[in-house]
């Protein structure tokens, strides 16, 4: 089974996508949390994958020390595939600085409007996409992996698979910080399990 997580909280107050910005002390907490009841539930014994993003490396980082006696070969490798929303020239700023224009770039409701010099909704949509038409996410019915990655990955497949319109409601699918989502590439299957 393929199951995705997101990151823990990191400091909101930056505009995120691509952002260096590292985990709170909350989101550390949430990525103890979520790494537990890993070890104790789940079988990830095929290996942890990350977006290369800084607070998905800390959290994925966390969830590897706290089960790698579980698994002798546990591996955590990297990966820009499982990159957020790429927010452009927005990216990394402080959301109090930002200008008239810039706020209402980064409130759009509009799927199709690309931040500037990054991606529109539809964009990570359509990349989202061909992951999963060229079965990057999974190469067998019986692998067991783990892919620590953003809300805007995991609410891709749920637009997918529950066959919905794509929309800028971010909150729609409860892909909260640290909460784990269980996949079925094969059956086109997404449901939160943690």
């Amino acid at each position: 089974m393929v199951y995705l997580m997101r990151h823990g909280l990191d400091d909101e107050k930056y505009v995120g996508g691509h952002s260096d910005v590292r985990l709170s002390d909350q989101g550390i907490v949430q990525a103890i949390k979520a790494g537990l009841f890993i070890r104790d539930n789940l079988e990830i014994e095929d290996g942890i994958i990350s977006s290369d993003v800084r607070r998905c490396q800390e959290t994925a980082l966390v969830v590897y020390e706290i089960n790698r006696d579980k698994y002798q070969n546990l591996s955590l490798s990297l990966s820009e595939y499982l990159r957020e929303l790429d927010k452009g020239d927005l990216t990394g700023k402080d959301k109090a600085l930002l200008t008239v224009e810039e706020q209402s770039i980064l409130n759009t409701k509009d799927i199709n409007l690309a931040f500037p010099n990054g991606e529109s909704m539809q964009d990570l949509y359509d990349r989202i996409k061909k992951l999963v038409d060229t079965n990057w996410f999974t190469k067998g019915e019986d692998e067991k992996q783990l892919y620590v990655t953003h809300r805007g990955v995991i609410n891709m497949l749920y637009f997918m698979f529950n066959d919905e319109p794509l929309s800028m409601n971010k909150k729609k699918f409860g892909v909260e910080h640290g909460s784990i989502h269980e996949v079925d590439f094969v059956k086109k299957k997404i449901k939160r399990i943690y």
